[in-house]
């Protein structure tokens, strides 16, 4: 992890506070308003304490290099600066900011007496009408993203340019920030991006470079603005008006930009999460409302940036050991796709691909998809755990039942399948391949994936792996004796499988390959790979 992601020993003073102010505010009587409960949620930076109708923001007395919260003075500055620069856009949100005083040996909110800390207070807003949530559930229209850009074009009209903020728009500043990016990332490649994705986005933002131009531009026509610095869905809320909150208040630089850099963060946010019909109408309805036009010329190269930085601060998670190996792993994993999307951006990335590992159980379609999701860095979506969390099973479950019977029957195997595409969906918007296991013996299921693709643009492979039954046989016998296994076939399952198999005449030969899955393991994924890249 870079140097200034790590802060400095804090002093034991600072350390004692700090303790004090996490546990004293999470009592309900530290507050005048008295509230029931009160919940903490915590950032690298921030401790946020829910409490009935208000939220109070702490800032952590550390230094990441890019901020300085070390002392008091300079954490009542911010939460000042925090409060001013969102009321831009969050008016009745931020009701100010707040002292925390010792009275009787106690911490209190809002008390008497001279502030040993100081706090954010904001009104609480319903987390189930957050716009990421609101997104997972389908329920973000073309009206909202609407209403969204006639808030943001007024905003942008209203906010500061010229002078210092005008730097920010130089082809040395906006340079300096990705090169900044891949100098810090060097470490990650061949662990969360491949050498030729990395190659890949780097020589695209120093093309871009070349068109002195176009930036000029950009600064003469006040394009460059005080801006928010963190436009994406999660610092949105809906709860009938739209309101934005949580810009960068600690470091102008990550504030100070075009107005494209904000906006193409959102529409990278809609990207990532599958929703590139909201993302274009997005960037569309603000360059047409915003006379800005010139926009889209440098959208890609600004959304690119958007996922590199993300995929870049996932990476550092990553890195982060006391975060867990679980944690670790997603992250990781996160950062992939996070990369994957910034190179889709370049226009020189391959077309997304759907590999559909199938056939008859117990003839290594887990294992070679595994071995190949590994090799590609790309994610597997296996049958087994999607169809017991459908069900409301634990993944690693056992659920014996008779063929095409309870949780195999036709109504939840449809439904399995359907999950299972709609997932791969998610990740081909972002350009990610994507690896489906399963035993796809149903040509209709088949013809959903092939479906899907076509609709996304996205390439497809299948994969139909066989094997002699005695290893067949001796493989579900391991698995019955082996607690951790998640699969729950068994010999007589697999011959009423393969009477009712349906042979891939459905797929054009172009798009079929057939394994031997009982070869060597890393001699086929070296086949596979080779095959369908």
């Amino acid at each position: 992890m870079p140097s200034e992601w790590i802060h400095p020993a804090e002093s034991e003073e600072a350390r004692e506070v700090s303790i004090e102010i996490e546990r004293a505010l999470l009592d309900p009587n530290a507050y005048p308003h008295g509230p029931e409960t009160v919940e903490m949620a915590e950032t690298h930076i921030s401790w946020v304490f829910l409490a009935g109708d208000f939220v109070y923001k702490v800032k952590k007395p550390v230094d990441f290099g890019f901020l300085d919260f070390t002392d008091l003075a300079k954490r009542r500055r911010f939460c000042e600066e925090e409060v001013r620069l969102n009321r831009r856009l969050a008016p009745d949100l931020y009701l100010g900011v707040v002292g925390i005083t010792r009275e009787n040996g106690e911490l209190r909110v809002e008390g008497t007496g001279d502030p040993i800390e100081y706090a954010v207070k904001m009104k609480r807003m319903p987390r189930e009408r957050m716009m990421d949530r609101l997104l997972e559930q389908g329920k973000v229209d073309e009206t909202t993203i609407r209403r969204i850009c006639e808030l943001l074009v007024d905003f942008y009209d209203m906010a500061d340019t010229g002078g210092e903020i005008d730097r920010y728009g130089k082809i040395e500043s906006i340079r300096f920030n990705t090169d900044e990016n891949f100098m810090q990332t060097e470490e990650y490649v061949g662990v969360a991006l491949s050498e030729r994705r990395f190659d890949t986005i780097r020589a695209f933002a120093n093309r871009f470079y070349e068109d002195t131009e176009l930036f000029e531009s950009r600064i003469r026509k006040n394009r460059i603005r005080d801006c928010h610095g963190d436009l994406h869905s999660g610092n949105i809320c809906i709860p009938g008006e739209v309101i934005i909150y949580d810009c960068i208040e600690f470091n102008e630089r990550f504030r100070y930009s075009d107005v494209t850099a904000d906006i193409a963060f959102l529409s990278m946010d809609l990207d990532f999460r599958g929703r590139r019909d909201l993302s274009e109408l997005f960037v569309h309805e603000f360059a047409l409302k915003s006379g800005d036009l010139e926009s889209l010329l440098l959208m890609d190269f600004y959304k690119c940036y958007r996922a590199y930085v993300r995929g870049k601060i996932l990476c550092f998670a990553f890195d982060q050991a006391e975060s867990g190996i679980e944690r670790q792993a997603r992250a990781l994993e996160t950062a992939k796709k996070y990369f994957a999307l910034a190179e889709s951006y370049t226009g020189e990335a391959p077309p997304p691909r759907v590999i559909v590992m199938f056939g008859l159980i117990a003839t290594g379609k887990t294992t070679l998809a595994e071995a190949l999701g590994a090799r590609l860095g790309a994610p597997v979506i296996s049958s087994d755990p999607v169809r017991k969390n459908l069900v409301g099973l634990a993944p690693s479950s056992r659920q014996f039942e008779a063929f095409g019977q309870g949780i195999y029957d036709r109504e939840t195997t449809d439904a399995l399948y359907r999950k299972m595409v709609q997932d791969a969906e998610k990740l081909l918007a972002q350009g990610q391949t994507v690896i489906l296991d399963a035993s796809f013996r149903d040509p209709a299921h088949r013809s959903l994936v092939m479906e899907s693709a076509k609709r996304l643009g996205a390439e497809t492979t299948f994969v139909l792996c066989e094997c002699e039954e005695e290893l067949i046989r001796r493989r579900l016998s391991e698995r019955l004796s082996d607690p951790h296994a998640a699969s729950d076939g068994r010999w007589e399952i697999y011959q009423q499988q393969k009477a009712r198999f349906e042979q891939p005449s459905d797929i054009l030969p172009g798009n079929l390959i057939r394994v031997d899955s009982g070869e060597d393991i890393q001699a086929t994924v070296a086949l596979l790979e080779r095959l369908s890249s």
